[in-house]
C-alpha cells in the first residue's frame, strides 16, 4: 500500500512548536552512561565519546508504505523526521569537517531504524532508545500518540560527554543541520592544549 502523502516533503501549514522550557536543564549536563543499540550493529555509549558529537533526537520516521498515526501533522513538531535525517545526510561531510560526529536518536527499535537508514543511505548511525533509558535519565521531553511514547524533536551538541548546547524546539526540521553547522562555526572546538594555555 502506498502512503497517501509525500514522506520526503513537508506540508506548508504545519503548526510550529513553542519552547516550553522542557530542555532548559540540559546545557552543562553530563550524559549518563546508557549504551544504545546502533544501526551499525553494536552498542554506542554517548557518555564515552570524545570530542564534539551531534545527536539529533526525533519522534519517529515514517515508511513509504504506511500512513502516519492519525493527527500526526497536527502535533507541533512531530512531522519532518525523514527530511531532517536527509538534511543531516546531505551535510554530513561538512559536519565532519567541522569536527563533529553525528548520530540520530529515537525510541523506535533498531530493526525499524536499520530499514530507514539503508533506504535513506545515511552515512552515520542511528541509536535506539526503545526502553527510554537515556530519555528518562536525561529527562528528555516526550509525547504519546497511538500508544507510542516518542521523544520530542531536539538536537544536542555534546563535548566530551557533556551537553554544550541544545536546539529545542527544532523547526523547521529540514533546516536543523544548517543551524547546527552555523553554531559549530561560531563555537570552534579549541585545539589540543589550547585550554591549558589560557
Amino acid at each position: 500500500m502506498a502512503r497517501s502523502d509525500d514522506l520526503y516533503s513537508l506540508p506548508g501549514d504545519l503548526p510550529e512548536p513553542v519552547d516550553d522550557g522542557a530542555c532548559a536543564h540540559l546545557p552543562g549536563m553530563r550524559v549518563p552512561s546508557a549504551p544504545l543499540a546502533s544501526t551499525g550493529g553494536g552498542l554506542i555509549d554517548l557518555s564515552m565519546l570524545p570530542g564534539r558529537v551531534v545527536v539529533y533526537a526525533y519522534p519517529r520516521t515514517g515508511r513509504p508504505d504506511e500512513d502516519p498515526p492519525p493527527g500526526w501533522n497536527e502535533i507541533p513538531g512531530a512531522r519532518g523526521c525523514t527530511p531532517q535525517s536527509c538534511a543531516f545526510r546531505d551535510h554530513h561531510a561538512e559536519l565532519s569537517n567541522l569536527g563533529a560526529a553525528v548520530f540520530g536518536l529515537s525510541s523506535q527499535t533498531s530493526a525499524y531504524q536499520q530499514e530507514m537508514a539503508a533506504r535513506l543511505h545515511l552515512p552515520f548511525e542511528i541509536l535506539s532508545d526503545a526502553e527510554l533509558r537515556l530519555t528518562r535519565a536525561m529527562r528528555l521531553p516526550t509525547f504519546t500518540v497511538a500508544g507510542m511514547e516518542l521523544i520530542r524533536r531536539l538536537t544536542l551538541i555534546l563535548r566530551d560527554g557533556v551537553v554544550e548546547t541544545v536546539f529545542y524546539p527544532v523547526f523547521p526540521p529540514q533546516r536543523n543541520a544548517e543551524d547546527v553547522m552555523t553554531w559549530l562555526r561560531t563555537h570552534p572546538f579549541p585545539a589540543a592544549g589550547a585550554e591549558e594555555a589560557r
